[in-house]
């Protein structure tokens, strides 16, 4: 992860951000990296949904709880793109190429159009995908 500068941020790697999971610790190097200006981090508007809504459905979580991890995303200022447009039409080629969710694709195509890498901890998008610019959370580097 040295020589990377921007990373396409999946929501499965920022969950772990609010989370005791597995791989939090390499989740968190993400997050430290962007906080102190290492690395730029960029997402599909889809972000938030999916992070609110996978700790929706955490026991831990109450509805204050997600409330405030949603805040904790937005005040870190990522840079968001709205689903539409080129982002639209290249994850709807890439879920049906792939076999992906168009959820997983929305990643993939911005990582592809921005010419990044995107880091997530779904196993299956990162086997089904198998590119370069497509990387398990497991391989980040400190």
């Amino acid at each position: 992860m040295e020589e990377e500068t921007l990373l396409i941020l999946d929501a499965s790697v920022a969950v772990k951000w609010f989370t005791m999971e597995p791989l939090r610790d390499k989740a968190l190097i993400i997050r430290d990296k962007y906080v102190n200006g290492e690395l730029d981090l960029e997402a599909p508007s889809l972000l938030y949904y999916e992070v609110a809504n996978a700790l929706r459905y955490n026991p831990r979580f109450g509805i204050e709880e997600v409330r405030s991890a949603v805040r904790a995303l937005e005040d870190l200022a990522i840079t968001i793109y709205d689903f539409k447009g080129e982002l639209a039409s290249r994850a709807v080629e890439l879920a049906y190429r792939f076999g992906i969710t168009v959820y997983d694709a929305a990643y993939v195509a911005l990582a592809a159009i921005r010419n990044a890498t995107l880091y997530t901890a779904d196993k299956e998008v990162v086997v089904k995908v198998s590119s370069e610019n497509v990387k398990h959370l497991s391989e980040v580097k400190a």
